[in-house]
């Protein structure tokens, strides 16, 4: 099948399912990749025994599409967006971002949403959407509950980034390694850890060990995605922010 934004690649006779994000440099989030990634995630069952996500190039993602969250366009964008997020937490198999470089916005939201988080030093991890302006609704429901909610609070209050090392010891991040070294590391946790087992019997376990955060995540990401669109979305400087980053300009706030 030919894909437009990803490439997917079956290994171990097809028991392992490698999708990677693109087109290069930015790799970035778009309804037309939500498609695709779900295709491939129709897919999953049988023998499969893991889900991969990586980037293309140097980075993971620098986040979902800005121009998708305009005004007009973000009403089908981010209901899109946050139930194919859904479906990923309630993948019939394990799911295990590999992250290098950049890992922004909904990036990390999708890493966020993977069972598993293997990442390398070059990787840096944060939302950045309140220097839009705007709040990232999937991460303000998934972070807290990876690591607490003090350190979630930070990063989306700040827009700050955070390494690797940073993201493991708040819980974020299962495996922070070397650079160069992350393949290596992922295909022996596969190796070692997923293709010995029976798949089914992974699929019930990482349902069961999910069940929470996946409960959670349809919870609180109906009252969050609300609060964005109907309320968050109707003030000024959320409809500034956006339009300044795409015109490349600093945003003038009015506070409203």
């Amino acid at each position: 099948m030919a894909y437009e934004t990803i490439t997917v690649e079956e290994r171990y006779d097809g028991r392992v399912i490698d999708v990677a994000l693109g087109p290069p440099p930015g790799n970035i989030l778009t309804g037309r990749m939500v498609d695709e990634i779900d295709g491939v995630l129709g897919r999953v069952g049988g023998a499969v025994c893991a889900v991969v996500f990586r980037g293309q190039g140097k980075h993971f993602s620098f986040g979902a599409s800005v121009e998708e969250h305009r005004p007009g366009a973000v009403d089908n964008m981010l209901p899109r967006l946050h139930a194919f997020l859904g479906r990923v937490i309630d993948c019939g198999a394990p799911t295990i971002a590999q992250v290098s470089g950049m890992c922004l916005g909904g990036g990390f939201e999708l890493a966020l949403a993977c069972a598993l988080v293997f990442a390398d030093e070059t990787a840096q991890f944060g939302v950045p959407e309140i220097q839009l302006g705007v709040f990232p609704p999937a991460a303000s429901v998934l972070l807290p509950l990876k690591t607490g909610e003090a350190a979630a609070l930070e990063a989306v209050l700040t827009g700050a980034r955070f390494g690797a090392a940073e993201m493991l010891r708040m819980g974020a991040v299962n495996r922070a390694v070397a650079a160069g070294s992350l393949d290596d590391e992922v295909a022996a946790f596969v190796e070692k850890q997923l293709l010995p087992k029976s798949a089914s019997s992974l699929r019930m376990a990482v349902r069961a060990a999910r069940a929470r955060t996946l409960a959670v995540y349809r919870e609180g990401i109906a009252e969050v995605e609300r609060m964005y669109l109907k309320e968050l979305m109707r003030t000024a400087d959320a409809v500034e922010g956006i339009e300044a980053f795409l015109e490349k300009r600093t945003p003038v706030w009015k506070h409203a």
